[in-house]
């Protein structure tokens, strides 16, 4: 895998975002799991978390900033758009900023300005 992404060119200009002992090659799947479980664990997190939680959490999170799915499509490596949209779950906030037609209709017959869901913010 590594060599493609130096194939592509992808590689970030400073090296791998987590380095092994030799800089040109990636630490090992063993040792990343490894750090994402001390990270949990310094962190307060009980529930069970890998490398593809973080992954999903950072798809995640750029999806509730507004970032263009194609943008992040690019930032996890993907050549299919299809690929991306399986990290894009729906977020919990995003549906809490839903706001039902029948609340703007009773804020209409209240003689309120009916709010919209980019207001909810």
């Amino acid at each position: 895998m590594a060599k493609e992404w130096h194939k592509r060119g992808v590689l970030i200009a400073h090296g791998w975002l987590f380095p092994g002992q030799n800089v040109t090659d990636a630490i090992s799947t063993r040792q990343r799991h490894r750090a994402v479980q001390e990270a949990a664990e310094v962190a307060g997190i009980r529930k069970r978390v890998s490398p593809h939680t973080l992954r999903h959490s950072f798809a995640t999170h750029l999806l509730e900033q507004d970032v263009d799915i194609h943008v992040f499509q690019v930032l996890l490596g993907h050549r299919k758009l299809k690929s991306t949209a399986l990290y894009t779950k729906v977020s919990t906030r995003t549906i809490h900023a839903v706001s039902s037609p029948l609340d703007q209709l009773m804020a209409l017959m209240e003689g309120k300005a009916p709010t919209r869901p980019d207001d909810a913010g």
